[in-house]
Order: C-alpha cells, then structure tokens, then sequence
C-alpha cells in the first residue's frame, strides 16, 4: 500500500513538472518572431530586401535579406501580390484554416481540472481505508478471518474454564445443529464477553473461529461510527448482508460499548449517528425480519454502560464473565506462553503462579516476555528463574531508576521509612508476608515494601483493613521516631491516600462504622455539562459527611497508634532492617525474616570485601542508636 502512495505522488509531481515546462517554453525550436508595422514592410519591400514571405489570412510572415525573421498584419491592401511579385520575393500562400484542437492540447487544457479530481479520488480512498472508493462509505469493515492465518484453537486459551464451556455450546451448535434442535432448544443469537481488559475476551472469540471451522467476521465498534449521518446504520445493514451470504457464520464485535452505549443516557444526551446505528444493530439482531444462522459475539469491559435493549433474551441473552485467572489458572496460561521461550530447570510455574495474585492473562504474557527480553539483554542462552523475579518486579513495582542520584541522608531517610513498613508488616497477624524491600528507586517512587498474599483473597476481612492501614503508617511513624517531627518528609503521601481511601470505604460502602451502621453513603459528585460544573446530589447530608470524616479520623488514627506501638517495641529490628538496606539496598522477604527472627544476615557476594565493610562502616556510624525524641 505504501508503494502505490509513493507511485501516485510521483505521477502527480511528474505531470506537474511538465506540465509547467511546456507552458513556460511552448516551442523551443520556432524562431523569434519580430513583429513589424505595415508601413515598414511596404518600405523593406519597396528596398529590396525582403526575400520571402508567407501569407495566410492577413498575417504575414518572412524573412529579410540580412536573415532577421519578421511578421506583421495586412490589411485590404489591393495589388500587393502583383508588387512582391515585381520585386522577385518567394511568395508563400496557405488559406486561414479554424483547425481542430489536437489531443495533445485538449490534455493539457484539461489537464489542471483532472489532476484535482484525480487527488480528490486518491483522499477519499485514503478516508475510508480504501475499501469500496469514494462511494464505498456504507460498506461494512468486518474482515473475514483467514485460517492460514495464526489459526487460534481452544488449546491455545487458559484460565478461563467456565468462559470455554459457555462458548463451546455455540461451536458444538454450528457442527451439530440437531442435537439442540431435537428437543426443541434454540441457540443463542448473542453472546456477550464480559471481563476487564486483558483477560482474554478477544482471544476467546478467536479460538471459537478456530474451532468452529466457520465463516468468521470480526469488527470493531468503532469502525460503524461514521462522521456522516446513517453511514453507521448502513455498515450494519452491509454487514448482515455478508453474513447471511455466508450462513453459518458468527459474527465477532471486539469493544461494542462505542456503539451500544445507553441511548439518552447522561447530562448531555447522546450522538444521533450513534443511536441510529445502535437502532439498526437491535433491529437487524431480533427485529420483523430475523436472521437464522448468524451469531454474533461481543466483546466490552464495559457492561454497565450499555443499552438495556442489547442485554435483553433475543439479543444478547447470554453474558460470558472473563474473569482475572486464579493461580491454577495462571499456572496455565504460564504453561501456554512458556511454550514459545527456552526455560532452564529452576523455572517453577506454580511459584510464579502464586507469586503474581491479581494478574491477568496479559499481564502473564507480558511477563514471560519480559523474562525472555532480560535473558537476552544479558546474553543467556536459556531463561532462568532469576530473569523471571526480575521481570516480575519490573512489572509490579516498576523499572529500577539507578541513575538517580540521591544522597546519603535520602538513603537513610528512605532505609527507615522502608523499615517502618516492614517492621509493622512483621508483626501484624493479618497482614500479608513480605515478598520484598528495596530503597533503589522504581517508578515514581524512592523505595518499596512489597507484600504478597499467599493465596487468591476473594474478600477482605476488618482485620486485614485494619493491619493494612497500620502497615502503611509505619513509614511515617518511623520518620517521626528516627529523625523528629520537623524532619518528616512528603514520602508519606501515597500511604496517607491509600489509608484515607480505605477507612472511607469501610465506613460509607462495608459498613463497618458502629456510629453509621450498616447503610451505603455516597458523595456529592460534580459533573461538567456544557461549561458549568454541576452537582449531583446523593444520601449523604452535611450532617453525615461530618460523621463519615469523624468515623474515618478514628480508623485513620487507631492504625496510626498502632503502627507507632509496634515501632517503638521494636526499635532495635529497625535499626538492624535499616542498616541492612543501606548495606544491600534490596532484601527478600526470606532474608527480612532471617534478619529479625534469627538474627542472620544476608549472605551475598559482593565484587571486594573493602568495599562491603567500607558501607557498613558508613552505615553504622550514620544511623543513632537512640531515637529521637518526637515533639
């Protein structure tokens, strides 16, 4: 494609080029003409030396004696042949003839108005992709899948069991028809994907492709939005139509709510091109003329945006939930992604899967090739499981920023802070186990406590909230402890959100606040409607609001006295976590616990022995052993 562009451009501009040079030089190889008055011509005559002339009409041209060329204009001038005649000029006479235009002129007359028609065509066939030309703007864009190519079967999709046994009914049904149709049972017309994004709702569709060996046609949302009215409309009027040419066939829509949204939904109403497509979509679904054969299948992470119409039986009568894996199925969708990297022996899949709660199947895909891309950056043959933690951390806490530079009182800052929320970690029961602690840099942030649950949390209890937020003030309460009230730095401010979000939570959404019991309150939530900002009430009086900050004040500070008990009971565990991460910036939750518990150290390599005493001689003389008192 990018090939005919090029060859189209350089056609225009070689035209162009030509088309200026022949006007601007017509006749390089005519003479120069030299225009004469009558009068003068009688004389050059009447002197002899004019030697020939050719006459056609009135005009008459010739050439002199000296060689100059001239031409001039004769009126009825009578008698005029008989005295060139007398003066021996070589007399030349054509009649005046009103001669057709050549081809060669009619080009370049014309030539100026086909060029304009001719880009206006290549434009319009570059809006529309280039499909159907320039009247092609109601044709569908579906794209009929090619099994030559990237052929995607049930085997290739994992995780999502319950998601494959919903839809193999439809594909058993395209293979076998009477087997539901004997006792009188009847196929959905729709399925409806629904999960977040990255679960593999666009894979699934492909493997039903795969599967059911049928005509299979995929299509964006987007793709029916047109910037002119009914084009939309039109598009799903074509794209049945191709659908019923190819019954049996399933029909693939990939993010429908750009079309399906709710109709009059919202302070600023809807798109009217937008709502005559979503009208002809539910006609064309179930509507007077219904067509049998077709399945369609959609995709959004979305739902609860769109159209009650498209949910209702008829439609989109069956709703398949793609839900983030859980660890045997990200064992399993591990297994897949696996399949396609060299892996050594120490890669486990089953401790990934647990270590990776919460992922889903891209994120897993995402993972195995960050692994693969580290082993190759650093010349491995084989992919081993230290790659994998590696990329792991990269992709949950962010790439390592070790060109930052940051000054010992930031690192021993960062140390303690890091230390406050280990320490807290260690010695709340609900909390979850420490994966790992570092002060090098990742992301945004300077530091790090990462904590993994041990198995998939379904739901949370009042105990874990509490441990959490007692957990994340531990960095600011080891701030205070450590270097006094007036050195407390802003480092604090993702925990203090963190916890301020959760407490409201527990109080206005879980109901687990004694002064307002078990009642869901909302906020007063400000929406933009042309220009004006306007306010959008819910239960909550003023009255309530103060209770709601008074209630999460309580949990806010019980965690805050908390976390500073714990701290301050265990003021020589910090010490000893802080000088461990001065020394080796990144410790393990296995080596955290080793640490405290058993009071072993980290055992590592380093590249000289001076330079490991030289930081923990640096280490030791700069942390106090004495707290600070907080004012």
């Amino acid at each position: 494609m990018n090939l005919k562009n090029l060859l189209m451009w350089a056609l225009i501009i070689f035209l162009s080029v030509g088309l200026f040079n022949v006007f601007k030089n017509p006749d390089k190889n005519s003479f120069k003409e030299n225009p004469i008055a009558f009068s003068k011509f009688l004389n050059e005559v009447e002197s002899g030396r004019v030697v020939e002339v050719n006459i056609q009409g009135n005009s008459i041209s010739g050439i002199l004696s000296d060689g100059n060329n001239f031409t001039t204009f004769s009126p009825n001038y009578p008698n005029l042949v008989e005295k060139l005649s007398e003066k021996g000029v070589n007399i030349n006479a054509s009649p005046k003839e009103d001669k057709m235009p050549s081809l060669l002129g009619i080009l370049l007359s014309w030539f100026p108005m086909l060029l304009l028609i001719g880009v206006w065509i290549f434009f319009m066939r570059q809006m529309q992709g280039g499909k159907g030309g320039a009247m092609g703007f109601g044709r569908s864009k579906a794209k009929l899948l090619n099994e030559s190519t990237g052929k995607v079967t049930f085997n290739d999709v994992a995780g999502v069991e319950e998601a494959k046994e919903e839809v193999e009914e439809i594909v058993e049904f395209l293979k076998d028809p009477r087997k539901f149709s004997r006792l009188g049972g009847k196929i959905p017309k729709g399925a409806l994907l629904i999960g977040p994004p990255g679960t593999g709702k666009t894979l699934l569709a492909k493997a039903i492709a795969g599967e059911a060996n049928v005509p299979f046609f995929s299509i964006s949302g987007s793709d029916f939005v047109e910037m002119f009215v009914g084009v939309g409309a039109s598009r799903v009027r074509d794209m049945f139509e191709q659908g019923k040419k190819n019954s049996p066939c399933i029909i693939f829509i990939d993010e429908i709510d750009a079309v399906g949204r709710s109709r009059g939904a919202g302070l600023g109403g809807g798109n009217d091109e937008r709502e005559q497509t979503l009208n002809q979509l539910l006609v064309e679904m179930d509507g007077f003329d219904t067509n049998e054969g077709i399945i369609l299948i959609a995709a959004t992470n979305r739902p609860d945006v769109l159209d009650p119409a498209l949910l209702r039986p008829g439609r989109f009568d069956r709703q398949v939930v793609v839900g983030n894996p859980d660890i045997i199925g990200r064992e399993a969708i591990l297994k897949v992604h696996i399949k396609k990297i060299n892996t050594g022996p120490d890669v486990k899949l089953r401790t990934i899967a647990r270590g990776t709660p919460g992922f889903s199947g891209a994120d897993l895909a995402n993972l195995v090739n960050e692994a693969a891309l580290l082993a190759a950056r650093k010349n491995k043959r084989v992919v081993t499981m230290s790659d994998v933690e590696e990329a792991k951390d990269k992709v949950m806490m962010g790439a390592e920023r070790r060109s930052m530079v940051m000054s010992e009182d930031e690192k021993k800052l960062t140390a303690y802070h890091e230390g406050g929320h280990a320490i807290v970690a260690l010695n709340e029961k609900a909390s979850d186990p420490i994966h790992k602690a570092t002060i090098i840099p990742r992301g945004r942030a300077l530091g790090m406590v990462m904590r993994l649950p041990e198995r998939d949390q379904l739901s949370v209890t009042r105990e874990k909230m509490h441990s959490d937020i007692a957990v994340a003030m531990g960095g600011r309460i080891a701030e205070e402890i450590i270097f006094g009230h007036d050195k407390v730095t802003s480092g604090a401010s993702s925990d203090i959100d963190m916890v301020t979000k959760m407490a409201k939570n527990m109080v206005t959404k879980y109901g687990m606040s004694k002064e307002l019991g078990t009642i869901a309150y909302g906020e007063n939530e400000e929406e933009v409607f042309l220009g004006r900002s306007v306010t959008k009430q819910q239960n909550m009086s003023e009255e309530t609001a103060k209770k709601v900050d008074s209630e999460v004040k309580k949990i806010v500070d019980k965690g805050y006295e908390r976390a500073r008990k714990v701290l301050t009971e265990k003021i020589d565990d910090l010490h000893k976590i802080a000088k461990a991460l001065l020394i080796y910036e990144t410790l393990s939750g296995d080596e955290i616990r080793d640490l405290i518990l058993k009071d072993k150290k980290p055992t590592r390599s380093f590249e000289s022995n001076v330079k490991e005493n030289n930081k923990e001689t640096s280490a030791l003389g700069t942390i106090g052993l004495k707290p600070k008192p907080v004012v």
